[in-house]
């Protein structure tokens, strides 16, 4: 990362963290089999891509954008309209990246041209209504999008379950799926990398001067609508790329999935926890976020079975399966609360000598 980037973690603890959840996605479909755990693990992927592309808008330049779902649902919905549409082929697949990509491109920049001169607040206010417009028209427009149902479809022979490469490799055929998976990580990797070597290039560094005082970088004599417009093209392209490659994982794309406003409200908080401007933030708060979405309400089903068995009064009923977004959100005020630059803030800010 320091020879790509020119960028590293400046931290040990960060570095060993970063390393063991890579290291740990990387090779999830020997560690842990299972079909949850490797959806886990792709969603995690992806999500980290998805979080560091908003990251350079939220993180870099400080635009509050409630629009970078609507460039998630692009990238998920022309894959999957192309390979309804033309078929499981890899032909379908290009078509939907080449329509998809330039759209979600397009989208950014008019939205950037038409919005990035107006307040923060303003901006914030015009991306939330086109992407609510988007998420209605992808509702109604049900011979397009299949409507609330979304799209099913299936995917190239070569990325399916059923087509068998290695039957036994430490215990675990290698099959469609986990080439499928193997897709995912990588791409969702190569993006990251992207983003760590834009954000550390003179154009990154003008994102940075222009979040901290935009009319300083204006009478330095940068054009910061330029700037802040091609930053929000870039994000809209990896958040696009990240959506199909969701919807090659998930072999569906549907508003819920792809549109939902409260996807747009997960990756804030994935921004927050792991850390704003660090792009390394969107690695860890995506890991911890899902981990919890995903695992907390069956820890406090055991936890709450342990304290039951040993007589502990109220606790049983505190940590009851059911209560388990009251204590996800308990933990989120708290990471916030003790970690206000995020877990990568704070990590860098620990490392640091004492002056």
């Amino acid at each position: 990362m320091m020879i790509l980037s020119g960028d590293p973690p400046r931290s040990r603890l960060l570095s060993a963290l970063l390393i063991v959840i890579v290291a740990a996605l990387a090779l999830a479909p020997f560690l842990f089999p299972g079909a949850k755990p490797l959806n886990v693990a792709a969603k995690i992927c992806i999500f980290a891509a998805l979080v560091a592309s908003y990251d350079l808008l939220l993180g870099y330049t400080g635009s509050v954008s409630f629009a970078h779902t609507m460039f998630y649902g692009i990238g998920s919905y022309a894959i999957a309209i192309a390979l309804y549409t033309l078929g499981p082929s890899w032909g379908a697949v290009g078509a939907g990246l080449m329509i998809g990509l330039p759209l979600a491109a397009l989208l950014a920049l008019a939205i950037g041209l038409f919005s990035l001169r107006v307040e923060a607040i303003f901006f914030a206010m015009i991306t939330l209504a086109v992407a609510s417009a988007f998420l209605v028209l992808a509702s109604q427009l049900s011979w397009l999008t299949g409507g609330e149902d979304g799209r099913s479809f299936q995917l190239p022979e070569l990325l399916r379950p059923g087509t068998v490469f290695v039957k036994n490799v430490f215990g675990i055929t290698i099959n469609g799926r986990i080439l499928t998976y193997y897709l995912v990580f990588i791409g969702c990797a190569a993006m990251i990398l992207a983003l760590l070597r834009v954000v550390n290039s003179p154009f990154g560094r003008v994102l940075q001067a222009v979040r901290e005082n935009r009319f300083r970088a204006e009478a330095l004599g940068y054009r910061t609508v330029f700037h802040l417009t091609y930053a929000n093209c870039l994000a809209a392209l990896v958040a696009a790329c990240a959506g199909a490659l969701n919807a090659m994982w998930l072999r569906y794309a549907g508003p819920d999935t792809s549109l939902s406003f409260a996807i747009m409200l997960d990756i804030l908080l994935m921004v927050v926890i792991g850390g704003m401007g660090t792009i390394y933030g969107a690695i860890v708060g995506a890991t911890i976020f899902i981990l919890a979405q995903n695992y907390l309400q069956a820890l406090m089903g055991l936890a709450s079975s342990a304290a039951l068995d040993a007589g502990v009064p109220l606790l049983p009923g505190l940590l009851h399966p059911d209560r388990w977004l009251l204590w996800l959100g308990a933990l989120f005020i708290a990471s916030v609360y003790f970690f206000p630059t995020g877990i990568v803030g704070r990590l860098r800010g620990a490392s640091k000598p004492a002056e």
